[in-house]
């Protein structure tokens, strides 16, 4: 690794973590209902919400209304998406005159945004519609990345709370998290980009005449080329913000318009984690101890460091398939060096492996390079950040909640090794969380996986496969795994956009979702309902470096255990194999 590439992972996450304290707080004022700087400005369309929806502070809910209310919000959100694809082609802000999305590929792009995972088997720029993609697409980045940071705060309530039903309201949750938190922040984060020339029109496709005419694939000669522009720097902040990660270009967030320099791609790197991360302080504060939001934060930071790390190495050394073909694989000042197949020359190595490990920590899925092309070792690191569960900070609120599960998880080990039952926060761990806890875990797990098998043992899913052998069937797990854990990115060279992987992908889509979601908030519940139990000396402190290796080792096993045998047959053969063919 270069001295440049040092530089650059320690400046992101040092800024990355020096900017998540303040949000963090500011974030649980904000769920705490106690007023913040933008209420003035808020405040009466919070109220006309909340008149409009029958509902109000006051109105608190159980466990399973809480989950009603997000699960009914979901379904009206998915047919809102489907029918506005579906009936595009009529309607205004169309100015390429894009038609009906067929629909099958309606129903996987609904399902995948009403989710927060944000999929993509279409190319925005020669599908979608400006209206399709602000009011549809860009509608649900805000309200998905919404709902997932509500769940949490219900699940968070299960600990603060006791001998209690109620964990707050789902509609309340849902809207403050839009206008105090989202909304602001994207557009401030939109503005930044604008400045550094990420479109944001809602006018026509410009045409601009080529220096030097040129001959097309049909043999004819062309002297013109068409820009596809749209109302994208919106839709870029929220999507990154919320975890959303949906391009709106085809190539997301390696294409010039929607990231054009080194400062819009360091703020999009940047916005990708800091809402994951400040809500680690945000649950440190709302459960009255600081320490154990920095516990949390540590441990995933702790993982995800030397992933960064371990990419950026792999990737700066090449390939000996490169280096045979005489190809200069040395980092020059001219130059980035190693494997740069796949990647902008305009952001080199380090960004690129930074980017990756980022967007696969967190549910984002944008990218700014392709990890179809990343080396097979470097490959791997994202397509396993995605199958820990996409906790390592992890998408906003849902990968919070998800680590804070392991966290159970890693105290009624602790409790089974000591010999008395664990409790956490103050709450006993008995039987009924760990069996929400175990749903939590193996639901995704068990989708990526069978959908795997299926996939490639079916000629249709085999048909879609652009590399045979290995790489072919980590293409495969990359796609499932990426459904399954809401995350969005692809390894790319697989056709997804045929009717047998829009269907599969969008179930695989909606198990991730809400058979996490569900088992969460009734984890909450049961939690809730429980007395807050005193410290006393057997109580296992969860504040402490000894926790954090323990909450680390939980996650990382339960991950090798789960998924080693696949990785075997995908990246891991894949690399033996180009090691073994010098």
């Amino acid at each position: 690794m270069t001295s440049n590439s040092w530089l650059q992972i320690a400046l992101y996450f040092g800024v990355l973590l020096v900017l998540s304290v303040p949000l963090g707080a500011y974030m649980a004022r904000v769920y705490r209902g106690e007023r913040v700087v933008l209420e003035r400005l808020m405040r009466p369309l919070e109220r006309g919400i909340y008149r409009l929806a029958g509902t109000g502070p006051d109105d608190e809910m159980t466990w399973s209304r809480y989950a009603g209310a997000l699960l009914i919000f979901s379904a009206l959100s998915f047919v809102a998406v489907y029918l506005l694809q579906r009936v595009q082609g009529v309607l205004p802000f169309n100015p390429a005159h894009r038609g009906a999305v067929s629909p099958q590929l309606a129903f996987n792009t609904a399902v995948s945004f009403a989710t927060n995972t944000n999929w993509q088997s279409y190319s925005g720029e020669t599908t979608l519609s400006y209206l399709s993609q602000a009011l549809g697409l860009g509608v649900q980045n805000f309200v998905s990345a919404a709902a997932g940071m509500a769940v949490l705060v219900a699940f968070v309530r299960g600990f603060t709370r006791a001998q209690t039903r109620s964990l707050g309201n789902f509609w309340v949750d849902l809207t403050r998290g839009t206008l105090y938190i989202l909304l602001p922040l994207s557009t401030v984060l939109a503005l930044l980009l604008v400045s550094q020339g990420v479109v944001q029109t809602w006018h026509g496709a410009p045409v601009a005449q080529l220096v030097e005419s040129m001959r097309t694939s049909d043999t004819s000669t062309a002297t013109t080329q068409t820009l596809a522009v749209g109302p994208a720097a919106g839709q870029v902040a929220i999507k990154q913000l919320g975890t959303n990660g949906g391009g709106f270009f085809n190539v997301n967030s390696a294409h010039p318009f929607e990231n054009p320099t080194p400062l819009s791609n360091f703020l999009e790197a940047v916005s990708i984690l800091i809402i994951s991360a400040g809500l680690c302080h945000t649950f440190g504060r709302m459960v009255g101890d600081k320490r154990q939001g920095w516990a949390v934060l540590a441990a995933m930071t702790v993982i995800l460091v030397p992933l960064v790390i371990f990419t950026t190495s792999v990737e700066q050394r090449g390939t000996p398939q490169l280096a045979a073909a005489g190809a200069d694989q040395a980092a020059t000042a001219l130059q980035a060096g190693g494997n740069m197949e796949g990647k902008e020359t305009r952001f080199g190595i380090a960004n690129s492996a930074i980017w990756a490990g980022a967007t696969t920590a967190a549910s984002n899925g944008s990218v700014n390079s392709m990890h179809d092309s990343f080396t097979p070792l470097g490959g791997l690191v994202p397509l396993w950040l995605i199958q820990l569960g996409e906790i390592v900070y992890g998408g906003v609120g849902s990968g919070l909640y998800g680590m804070l599960v392991f966290a159970v998880i890693a105290v009624f080990v602790a409790g089974l090794m000591v010999g008395r039952t664990p409790e956490y926060l103050g709450k006993k761990i008995e039987a009924h969380e760990m069996k929400m806890a175990a749903l939590v875990i193996l639901v995704p797990a068990a989708a990526v996986l069978v959908m795997t098998a299926i996939a490639v043992s079916f000629p249709a899913g085999r048909a879609s496969i652009a590399n045979p052998g290995a790489h072919g069937f980590s293409e495969i797990l990359y796609a499932f795994s990426s459904a399954s854990n809401n995350n969005g990115s692809a390894f790319g060279g697989l056709n997804g956009n045929v009717p047998f992987y829009d269907v599969l992908l969008g179930i695989s889509m909606w198990l991730g979702r809400y058979w996490v979601a569900v088992p969460v908030l009734a984890l909450a519940g049961s939690l809730a309902k429980k007395k807050l139990v005193p410290v006393s000396a057997g109580t296992l402190p969860t504040h402490t470096p000894l926790f954090v290796g323990l909450l680390i080792g939980t996650v990382l096993l339960v991950g090798a255990l789960t998924f080693l045998p696949a990785l075997a047959l995908g990246p891991i053969v894949e690399h033996l194999r180009m090691v073994g063919a010098r």
